[in-house]
């Protein structure tokens, strides 16, 4: 996670990018759970590879953030 300096939160496109992928898998949870509707299998499903690849992605990006909560 970026670093809060001066009350301002900045940053870098990585960790933009890793939010996105967050918030895209907590959306697809919601849906799953809320309606039994996986929306990376909806859009993926026919190309395995890519669906797992989004899959991975997201837990990366999960774990990165969760590393950044107890970094300074």
């Amino acid at each position: 996670m970026g670093a809060l300096k001066g009350g301002n939160m900045e940053r870098n496109a990585f960790e933009w990018v890793t939010v996105v992928l967050v918030i895209v898998g907590a959306i697809n949870w919601g849906l799953v759970g809320a309606f039994d509707f996986n929306l990376v299998w909806t859009i993926f499903s026919s190309i395995t590879w890519l669906m797992k690849t989004v899959y991975i992605l997201v837990g990366l990006a999960g774990i990165w953030e969760l590393v950044g909560l107890f970094r300074e």
